[in-house]
């Protein structure tokens, strides 16, 4: 319980201090999962997409507790870089 609230935590002041950063994953996230949907249709492709949506942002959100957690005690620039060096480094 104490770990979610952390995460809850990190993912809502990393989600403040970086709102176009934000708005970029989400696209980034959608890029993803429609490329992953190209053959499915319908109903089918919904449910799809729903269900892609959702993983790739617990995966998103997974990534950006740990950079966060890496980053401590940096501030300004330097933890704007390292957060952006961070996401952008495959898991």
């Amino acid at each position: 319980m104490k770990r979610l609230f952390s995460l809850a935590i990190v993912g809502a002041l990393a989600a403040v201090a970086t709102p176009a950063f934000a708005e970029n994953a989400q696209q980034e996230r959608m890029k993803t999962c429609n490329t992953k949907a190209a053959d499915k249709k319908g109903d089918e492709r919904k449910t799809f997409m729903k269900e892609c949506l959702s993983n790739e942002k617990k995966t998103y959100d997974n990534k950006m507790g740990a950079c966060n957690t890496k980053s401590k005690g940096m501030k300004g620039e330097e933890h704007k870089k390292f957060m952006s060096d961070c996401m952008k480094a495959t898991a």
